[in-house]
């Protein structure tokens, strides 16, 4: 079986994913079989693997550092926000339903077999596990029926790194407080602690370091330096969203829906040297973009309304009519199209009550949501784009598709009382009217026309040559050298990122050490 260790925070976003990135990186680098594991993930931002499984981004972020395959066994409860006080639930990889927060809690035991197969089944393939928690193992009003912290670490015998933010201030009382807080036999799993995104000279925390291994009883296994290493973010803590972004050479415009997921889809567009991104959340913000985005959302019709009663709406079909290209993937295709129907209310239209609304009627389709979801990878070549974007045509793309909705040219009144052939959108005849001839499986990988585009598809930029594609339209269009804009092998900016984060935690921390806490000689 597996050796196994595992990295827990004082708080969310402290680095823990990265971290443990990082030690997936520097294990596969020293010759290891190594695997990530987080039993309960909450993030908007997911991925299908190749059969078809859904689960949260950073686990597979792990995975690429390791350079194994993602797999749903890497996180076997993924928890996707529909509002406030509810998520989807995922469990290896497939959707159990809606619930609230509280029914959740009171259920949550009942994952822990499918928790312990998962880890098991992994620890019987790979060399090392390296294990994530999930926001800190102090929280004391949700300690019992603890599945992914301290509750987890004593399911599967795993010692613990906690690690302290820094660069927000209070690292000392954040990491002493943490420990102070456990019981004893939790205390005894935590074997070091890790400053972490350390800026300056380390001479000058040495003090402190002496003092808060006395009042922990353990030692600081590391102080690892804030690193800039370029890698995808897990969920809404990113700090892209806040960031303010000059205006480049090329200018583009991610609307930040509320409940924005799967942001990650316009990441390959960050790394050209004269490209700004920008997330706009107000229509002053907007201006007139070469090039906006509709991301996707977990809640289409909440998210919708939101677009309208703000104003972006208005701003968006301003600018777009003013020539900025306008694309939408997966939510924001479905809000390019003339209706959205919940009739079941089987996304987050309960939330508002509201089990239809009219989209932007860019392009000719409606979409009504089901109770099947769609989670499958895809690949192909585009074909029979027009307008701004015909240069695509014949490339070939790759990506994954998760959503509810199903998108056509029609849809028809009583989508709550067809039969179950309807509802699943498979052009079988309700009354006098075919509904949703186009099912989303004969969508092409992009449709629309003019300078109005929708795709089902996420990760549709990455594919050599895509994202390339698309600046060289928008440059025609104004007459810019494309060469200017500076270009990049995705693949090989992956791994160089993925290496340099190695090199970060490599060196801010005590390898020797962490290999003694794999070997429990500590």
């Amino acid at each position: 079986m597996a050796k196994n260790i595992m990295i827990q925070g004082t708080m969310s976003n402290v680095g823990k994913s990265l971290i443990a990135a990082g030690l997936c990186r520097i294990f596969r680098q020293d010759g290891f079989r190594v695997a990530p594991f987080k039993s309960q993930n909450m993030a908007l931002n997911s991925f299908i693997t190749a059969d078809g499984g859904e689960m949260g981004r950073a686990q597979v972020v792990q995975a690429e550092a390791a350079g194994v395959l993602a797999d749903v066994r890497m996180n076997p409860i993924l928890l996707k926000p529909t509002t406030d006080v509810g998520s989807q639930v995922i469990v290896n990889g497939q959707v159990q339903g809606n619930m609230k927060a509280m029914e959740y809690f009171r259920r949550k035991r009942e994952y822990v077999p499918a928790i312990l197969e998962a880890y098991r089944s992994l620890a019987a393939e790979y060399d090392i596990i390296v294990i994530e928690g999930a926001g800190s193992p102090a929280e004391i009003n949700l300690k019992q029926d603890d599945i992914v912290n301290m509750g987890l670490a004593g399911m599967v015998d795993a010692p613990v790194l906690l690690v302290g933010d820094i660069d927000r201030g209070g690292v000392f009382a954040q990491l002493y407080g943490t420990v102070a807080l456990l019981d004893p036999a939790e205390r005894a799993r935590v074997k070091g602690t890790i400053v972490n995104k350390f800026r300056g000279d380390r001479a000058i925390l040495e003090p402190g370091i002496r003092m808060l291994e006395e009042l922990c009883g353990v030692p600081v296994a590391g102080v690892i330096p804030y690193t800039h290493a370029d890698i995808d973010d897990e969920d809404s803590l990113t700090g892209r969203f806040a960031k303010t972004t000059e205006r480049k050479l090329v200018d583009i415009a991610v609307i930040r829906l509320p409940r924005i997921s799967n942001f990650t889809d316009f990441s390959p567009f960050e790394r050209y040297e004269n490209v700004s991104l920008r997330y706009v959340e107000a229509p002053v913000e907007l201006g007139q973009p070469d090039i906006i985005f509709l991301p996707g959302t977990k809640s289409t019709i909440a998210d919708m309304m939101w677009l309208r009663q703000c104003g972006l709406e208005s701003a968006v079909k301003k600018a777009t009519h003013a020539g900025s290209l306008l694309i939408g993937i997966c939510g924001g295709f479905q809000m390019l199209g003339r209706k959205i129907a919940d009739p079941e209310m089987v996304e987050a239209a309960g939330a508002t009550g509201v089990p239809e609304i009219t989209g932007m009627n860019y392009l000719e389709m409606d979409t009504v949501f089901c109770g099947e979801k769609v989670q499958t990878q895809t690949s192909g070549v585009f074909e029979e784009v027009g307008g701004v974007l015909a240069g695509l045509n014949g490339m070939r793309y790759k990506g994954y598709e998760i959503h509810m909705g199903r998108s056509g040219e029609h849809i028809c009144e009583c989508a709550g009382s067809c039969d179950d052939e309807v509802r699943a959108g498979r052009g079988v005849a309700c009354g006098d009217e075919v509904r949703v001839e186009q099912g989303e499986a004969q969508l092409p990988a992009l449709t629309g026309k003019g300078n109005v585009y929708g795709s089902y598809v996420h990760g549709l930029f990455d594919a050599p040559g895509v994202s390339d594609a698309v600046l060289k339209a928008v440059c025609a269009k104004r007459g810019i050298d494309f060469a200017a804009l500076g270009t990049f092998d995705l693949r090989t900016y992956k791994e160089q990122q993925y290496d340099l984060l190695a090199d970060v935690v490599r060196s801010g921390l005590d390898m020797e050490f962490v290999y003694r806490v794999l070997r429990r000689e500590v």
